[in-house]
């Protein structure tokens, strides 16, 4: 594909869905202060989009700005940037976040945005890198990016980088995210904090009731998490997702859910969405892929 063929594509959109946590265990501690897990990623029907416009200017563009973060800081950008230089390619982007996910929820939006960015770009650019390719990059934005990048339901271990595909029962959520961003670092740094569940293999830990070891800290830090949460529970299992403030209700189908969340007593962010083992950003990729490849371009 030459330059005028990509530019001719024109702008193309692409989901970066939400995750949640179905389980999380602390497993230890290592001498770089990064935490071992055991976690359970599984994907949402439900997330922000990024529209796309190529130009061959080779700068990048991310609209519109965030509060407080910086082009530079932007994980959008970073990913974006990352790609260019190291695949050399002299096309840049215009990139335009509609954003739906709370920052600071606990359910991937800046991890999602970036490797939406990647996966994108690396198809829009033409760069020819290999999922694994990506997902080396992504790793490099952060833990949760290349669960993201390969968009496959997964177990992860070590610090959420080494990954095993599952396909866990697709069941429907109610999402609730109360008024609070909570920072990673603020959890993991906490000296209370569950850091040494024991390990269990795959098998065992699918068949035992899910739990997050986050979760006792985040409800003592955070009253508000901790009556969102203890709501919830009067109607479904429910916990906290990764180290936000986000938790979630579990359902067999939609209606349930959807009449649990039209009872939630105060004004709160909420929705109810479907877990996906195959991410909305893959389906998204083989379905532009397909049609290129339909085109011969």
């Amino acid at each position: 594909m030459n330059t005028s063929d990509v530019i001719n594509t024109a702008q193309t959109v692409w989901p970066s869905p939400a995750k949640l946590n179905l389980f999380l265990y602390i497993t230890g501690q290592r001498d770089d202060s990064y935490h071992e897990l055991q976690t359970l990623f599984q994907f949402l029907d439900y997330g922000d989009e990024l529209t796309i416009r190529i130009n061959t200017s080779g700068n990048i563009t991310v609209s519109p700005e965030i509060d407080g973060v910086a082009l530079h800081d932007n994980l959008i950008w970073k990913a974006a940037r990352k790609l260019q230089l190291d695949t050399q390619t002299s096309l840049g982007a215009d990139i335009y976040l509609h954003k739906v996910l709370p920052m600071g929820g606990g359910i991937g939006g800046g991890s999602s945005n970036a490797a939406t960015a990647l996966v994108a770009l690396n198809h829009l650019w033409q760069c020819g890198l290999s999922q694994n390719q990506l997902a080396e990059i992504g790793l490099q934005l952060g833990a949760d990016v290349p669960v993201f990048v390969q968009g496959h339901a997964a177990y992860a271990e070590g610090v959420g980088e080494k990954l095993t595909l599952v396909t866990p029962q697709e069941k429907w959520y109610l999402v609730v995210r109360p008024d609070v961003s909570i920072s990673t670092a603020t959890i993991f740094s906490h000296p209370k904090l569950t850091r040494n569940t024991p390990k269990r293999d795959l098998t065992t830990l699918l068949q035992t009731p899910y739990e997050n070891d986050c979760e006792k800290i985040v409800r003592k830090l955070y009253p508000e998490v901790d009556k969102q949460l203890s709501w919830l529970l009067q109607y479904a299992p429910s916990r906290l997702t990764g180290t936000g403030s986000c938790v979630f209700a579990e359902f067999s189908n939609k209606n349930e859910a959807q009449q649990v969340l039209s009872r939630l007593p105060d004004r709160v962010s909420a929705f109810v969405a479907k877990g996906c083992n195959i991410s909305p950003l893959k389906e998204t990729l083989t379905g532009y892929t397909q049609r290129c490849e339909n085109n011969n371009c």
